[in-house]
C-alpha cells in the first residue's frame, strides 16, 4: 500500500482541559475518531492542564476557559505566554455569555478560539489549523468581541509611541493586511478583498509577525487594537 505525505505525518498530539466530564468525553470522542489526531491526556482543572502540557509537550490543548483551581486564562498564560519554556499552541472554547475573558485569553497566548457550540467538524478543523502553525479567529466571532469591548479596546495616550513605532516599522500594504487581519479575515478573503495570491497574503502575514515580534495573526489582531492601529467602530 501506497503511503501519502500526509499518512507519514505524526499524528497531531491533542490535550483536552474541560472540567465538565460529559463535555471532555466528547472531545475525547471525537478527537480520537480522526486519523491524524491523538488525544495524549485529559484535564478537569487548570492546575493539572498546566502539568499535563509540561508533562505530555502536546501539540495543541484545548481549554475550557472556566476552570476550577486555575481558571483558563492563568493556565494558558503559563502553557503558551511568553514565559512558558516549551510552549505549547491552545485552542481556547468558550460561550458568548463568558467572551468577557476572549481577549485577555488572546493576550495570554491562546493561538484562537471557538464557540463550544461549534459542530464537531469545526472543532476538529480548528485543532488541525492550530497544529498546522496557523491561528484561529473567526470573523464573526472577532465582530462581535471587538463590538463588545470596544472601550476596552480604545486606545490610550501612552499607546501612541507603540503605534508610531509600528507604522515606521511596516510598509504601506503590511499595514493594509493587519487591518484585514484584524477585521477577522482568512487569508483567501484579503486575497480576494486586495486582489493578490493568497500565497502573497502569506507573505505579508510573515513579514508582519517577523517585524512586530508576534507569534501568530491571533497576536496581531490583539496589539492592532491594542495600539489604536484600527478603530472597534470601523
Amino acid at each position: 500500500m501506497t503511503v501519502s505525505p500526509t499518512d507519514a505525518r505524526p499524528p497531531i498530539r491533542v490535550l483536552v482541559c474541560e472540567d465538565q466530564e460529559l463535555v471532555r468525553v466528547g472531545y475525547v470522542t471525537i478527537f480520537s475518531a480522526q486519523p491524524d489526531m491523538e488525544v495524549v491526556g485529559e484535564a478537569a482543572d487548570g492546575r493539572s492542564a498546566v502539568e499535563a502540557a509540561l508533562r505530555l509537550r502536546p501539540d495543541v490543548v484545548v481549554m475550557d476557559i472556566r476552570m476550577p483551581v486555575l481558571d483558563g486564562i492563568e493556565a494558558t498564560r503559563q502553557i503558551a505566554g511568553p514565559d512558558a519554556e516549551t510552549p505549547a499552541r491552545v485552542l481556547m472554547v468558550t460561550t458568548f455569555n463568558v467572551d468577557e475573558y476572549v481577549y485577555q485569553a488572546l493576550r495570554a497566548g491562546a493561538s484562537g478560539f471557538l464557540l463550544k457550540d461549534s459542530p464537531p467538524a469545526e472543532l476538529v478543523g480548528a485543532v488541525r489549523t492550530i497544529a498546522q502553525g496557523e491561528s484561529l479567529l473567526a470573523p464573526t466571532v472577532t465582530r462581535a468581541l471587538i463590538g463588545r469591548f470596544a472601550e476596552r479596546l480604545r486606545p490610550t495616550d501612552t499607546s501612541r509611541p507603540a503605534r508610531d513605532e509600528i507604522v515606521r516599522s511596516l510598509t504601506a500594504r503590511e499595514l493594509e493586511v493587519l487591518g484585514q487581519l484584524a477585521a477577522g479575515l482568512s487569508n483567501a478573503e484579503i486575497a480576494g478583498e486586495l486582489v493578490i495570491t493568497p500565497e502573497t497574503v502569506k507573505t505579508y502575514v510573515s513579514r508582519i509577525l517577523a517585524k512586530l515580534g508576534l507569534r501568530d495573526r491571533v497576536q496581531a489582531v490583539v496589539l492592532a487594537y491594542r495600539v489604536g492601529l484600527v478603530s472597534p467602530e470601523a
